[in-house]
């Protein structure tokens, strides 16, 4: 049985890992141009590397690397990327009946690890019926895969920093809103998803204007409440009785 449950987690956490690949080859880009733009930025090359090491989240370290290029206070940076991920709260609520009952030496690692690609492939794996108790394995296996990625994608992106004066220019930053497309449009499998997902699109596009990336919580928030009020549309309907003369 021990041998098996090895067996099972080996599995697990490769299959986890060979899921995220499709992810990280959208994600190569934008950690190479993240190094590039921290170190051109004023952040030391040691400094940009602790970022990915640390903080690990794309998008807030972009955030966190511009806002030190124009000298704003690090309370004001800690502030702005702090709300920037606060999707990932949002994450981690759909993910916790899943992970409840993992110990905290568990759930700190995998929390620390959540990102946008991990959480596209292991909320599918989570939501697949079969009774395999190793599914945090392939939780894992994508996590340590997307880990290790943006680490070397970071230290090339340093390396290279000095010799790409303006990588923002290259227009390397599409590659990113490709992986988030490819994230996204697998998952609309519903009719209250596509309603979340429009509603939460065009949101953004509204409130893009606003500060601190604000227009990103208002979108997110428009969304659940779009899809939850669809959901709940849809499940009146089906208990709603059927007249007796479509009997």
């Amino acid at each position: 049985m021990q041998n098996m449950n090895k067996g099972q987690r080996a599995t697990e956490f490769f299959t986890g890992a060979r899921a995220t690949i499709p992810l990280i080859l959208g994600a190569i880009p934008f950690g190479i141009m993240f190094g590039t733009v921290a170190v051109n930025a004023g952040i030391t090359p040691w400094g940009s590397v602790a970022m990915s090491l640390f903080v690990f989240a794309g998008s807030g370290q972009f955030i966190a690397a511009g806002l030190v290029s124009q000298g704003i206070q690090t309370g004001f940076i800690i502030l702005t990327t702090f709300v920037v991920n606060l999707r990932h709260a949002l994450y981690s609520a759909s993910l916790a009946p899943f992970m409840h009952r993992l110990p905290q030496r568990w759930l700190l690692p995998l929390g620390f690890w959540l990102t946008d690609e991990t959480y596209a492939v292991v909320i599918k794996r989570y939501s697949e019926k079969d009774s395999s108790p190793c599914k945090h394995w392939f939780h894992f296996g994508s996590s340590v895969a997307m880990y290790l990625s943006w680490q070397l994608c970071t230290i090339l992106g340093v390396l290279a920093g000095r010799a790409i004066p303006d990588a923002t220019g290259w227009g390397l930053d599409f590659a990113m809103v490709a992986t988030f497309i490819g994230i996204v449009v697998p998952m609309i499998a519903s009719y209250p998803m596509l309603i979340a997902a429009l509603s939460a699109g065009s949101s953004a596009l509204l409130f893009n204007e606003l500060p601190n990336k604000a227009g990103l919580m208002i979108a997110a928030l428009v969304g659940i409440a779009a899809g939850y009020i669809a959901e709940s549309i849809k499940t009146a309907r089906r208990g709603k009785p059927v007249p007796e003369e479509e009997l």
